[in-house]
Parts: structure tokens; sequence; C-alpha cells
């Protein structure tokens, strides 16, 4: 398998939505961003994440892996990388070890880093021993993706569309036994596709970052896939040569995508997911009217809260919650490990407001360990809530912490470090 990183292309262009997010004749657009991408499929025989019951390594690839940063920066000079995988989840190790390069090498710190793995099963247990040079390699490929995203900022503008795909469905049916993992057509879901277009100063698009609240598990078999996720970038990118397309996992952890099992329907959810984002965009439209074009300043903030185990003599967990803002016009809650639909649709509906922020929320990002049921979840049982027990105070912890550091002046990330330096 041939090994790539890809930028951006401007000689050829296919989507060009005129005034969506471009900065208006005669002024710089108010941004920087650079993306960048590379395979990251193991090229050797490995054990595979997500399901206990395969003891034996992957055969190979039906797709390649990928792993894609995108950087933007402010006209004050402040920054933040996304940095996206076709992984299980981002263990506490990777975490820490990119952050700390990243930091080092190009001074962004950890609060201006996202990492959000997309959740495929049918990717690499990277994080046990005999997979220790796939996690060496891993490691050092992102930071360089992030290096390269930073090389590559160019004047960009920004703006927030969403769009619906219906192929998520709650997992979590109620029976005499207790809830069970079966699709629950009346279950909570959250269908939202949330954009978030970057355009080169003329309007040409360059990238699309793209989210969706469903567990990436239609395949389960013996090869490396990136499953509706993998498909969804693949088949945008195509479509729209030159671009870079990267999927940030929403919270998905009671939410599967049906049908399942056939490759078939991984292709045709991926296509559903390509196709929204086409919605999103407006693609056809004489005269765009749902694109929110974004302002700054650009702040982060990340800091960790307790979380407390139901397990007797278990250490608190410190968990962590990222809040990347740009300006009054979009707010990025990124939280930690399996989080259920309930917090995204609760923080939308606690924090939206007409005059304010558009709200997006993530989850697998900067920590995969455990599920984070909600409140009700917990009460109601079933395996998302038996499979990490935690105390009830769980969910008022996690929402205390989004509200506070959503509500007060955030740390700004760094300025752009002096030439040379990076």
């Amino acid at each position: 398998m041939k090994k790539t990183v890809l930028g951006w292309l401007f000689a050829v262009v296919l989507v060009y939505v005129p005034g969506a997010g471009a900065a208006p004749d005669g002024q710089a657009p108010p941004w920087k961003a650079g993306a960048a991408s590379a395979v990251i499929t193991p090229q050797r025989p490995l054990p595979m994440a997500g399901y206990a019951g395969r003891k034996e390594p992957a055969e190979g690839a039906a797709q390649e892996l990928f792993a894609k940063a995108l950087a933007i920066e402010d006209q004050d000079g402040n920054r933040v990388v996304f940095l996206t995988m076709d992984l299980i989840g981002v263990i506490g190790r990777l975490r820490t070890t990119v952050a700390e390069q990243v930091q080092q090498k190009y001074q962004l710190p950890p609060h201006a880093l996202v990492m959000n793995a997309s959740h495929t099963h049918c990717g690499p247990a990277y994080g046990r021993d005999e997979a220790k040079d796939y996690f060496d390699s891993l490691a050092a490929k992102l930071v360089e993706l992030v290096g390269t995203s930073l090389e590559r900022l160019e004047p960009a503008s920004l703006a927030y569309c969403l769009a619906r795909c219906g192929f998520a469905m709650n997992r979590r049916t109620p029976t005499e036994s207790g809830y069970q993992n079966h699709p629950n057509p009346d279950g909570p879901v959250d269908h939202t596709v949330p954009v978030l277009r970057v355009a080169a100063a003329g309007g040409e698009l360059r990238a699309v970052l793209f989210g969706y609240a469903c567990h990436n598990t239609t395949m389960g078999f013996r090869q490396w896939l990136g499953d509706y996720a993998g498909y969804a970038q693949e088949y945008f990118e195509k479509d729209h040569a030159g671009t870079v397309a990267l999927f940030l996992m929403g919270c998905g952890a009671d939410q599967n995508p049906y049908p399942r099992s056939q490759i078939e329907y991984a292709q045709k959810h991926g296509r559903s997911l390509a196709t929204a984002i086409e919605a999103a965009l407006e693609t056809g439209q004489k005269t765009p009217r749902h694109q929110r074009p974004l302002a700054g300043p650009l702040r982060c903030a990340l800091e960790t809260v307790d979380l407390e185990s139901a397990t007797p003599n278990r250490p608190d967990f410190p968990y962590p919650v990222q809040v990347v803002r740009f300006g009054n016009d979009l707010s990025i809650i990124a939280l930690g490990n399996e989080v259920v639909v309930d917090y995204a649709l609760r923080l939308k509906r606690e924090l939206a407001e007409p005059s304010g922020p558009a709200i997006w929320v993530a989850g697998y990002s900067n920590t995969y360990d455990d599920y984070i049921p909600s409140k009700r979840v917990l009460e109601e049982g079933g395996y998302e809530a038996k499979c990490c027990p935690w105390k009830a105070t769980l969910e008022e912890r996690i929402v205390g912490k989004v509200h506070e550091l959503y509500g007060r002046p955030a740390a700004a990330p760094p300025a752009a470090p002096a030439e040379g330096k990076q």
C-alpha cells in the first residue's frame, strides 16, 4: 500500500459557493488554515481493536486508514489544530506523547490540540505490547502531520453549516430482562451533520471538518477499514479533488449504524453522510442562505474534572473537557471517552441561543478509557451503564465543567512563533 501525505491542491476545485465564508471585496480573509493527511494503515498483521471475540490479527486492508490535521489561526495569531484518526480511540499514552512533542516542536500547547478518533472497530489495537513499533511510528507521524498543517497555513475563510443524516439509530431497546443492544426506533438520536467549511480567499473549497453521532461499526471483520466514516471522507474527497475531509466523531456511544454487517452498507452509509455534507454546503444553490461565516477571536480551554467510580477503591478519573470557541459564531465541545447521545442533546439545548454561537459536541476526544453514560442511562441499566459503573454525580460534573469553560474567558492559544522557530 502506497503511503501518501496530501495537502491542498489548488489546480482543481469542484465546489464554489459565492459568498459562503469569503471575505468582503478588498479585505483580507480573517483566518489562516492548513490541512494535511497521511496513511496510517499498519504494514504488518496486528491484533484488531473493538471486538474481544476477534483473536486473530487482521488479514489485510479493505480500505486505507488515515490521520488528518486541520490547523486554524485567527488574525491575532491564535491557533488550534484538529487531529482526526481512523482508530478505535485516543488512548492516554498516545495523547500525552503527541501533545508533548507538538508543544516542544511547534509551541502549540495541549489546550490548542484536539485529538479525535472515528472509533472504527476495524483498526489496530495499537496500545498493546506487540504493537509497540506501530505505536511509535504512529505517534511520530501524527506529530509530523500537525507540523505539516501548520506549515501550510494560508489565508482562508471559515463558515459553519449543518444538515441531517438518518442511518444512526439508538441501540438501547427495553425488554422484560432489561435494556438490550438492539435497534430502537423510538430512542433518542442526534442526526445532525455539523460542518466547518474552510475556503480560500476567493471562496474555493479547501477542507471540511464534519461530524456525526454514531458508532463506526457497520463491519467487524478482520480487515482494516475506516467504516462509514472512512467512506464518507473518501467519497467527498473524490467528488471534490484537492479538498481534505476530516471526520469528528460525535456522542455516539449508544447509537449504531443500521443496517450493518455487510460492507455495502458501510459504503451506503458513507455515501449518505457525504451527501449530507453537500446538503449542508448548499451545493448547487445559487444563493446560499444557511452558511454562517465565522469571526474571531479563537479561544481554547482544556481542563479535567474528577469522575467518581461506583467500584470500591477505584480512584477518581481525571476526565478531559475541551472547548474551542470561534468568537460568537461557533463552539466545539470535545468530550473524552464513549459518550452517549444525551450529553450532546442536553448541551445544545442548554447552551444554544439565537444570538450566540452554534454548539457542536464531539465525543471520543483526547482519551479513550470507558463509557460515559448519562444519569438516565445509569438508572436504566444496560451495557453502557454496566460496562464501567460510575456514581450518579457523573453527568452533572461533566456538564458543569462544560458550562464553566464555555462561560468564562478561556485561555487563548499562543500566537504564531517567530520566524525560524517553527
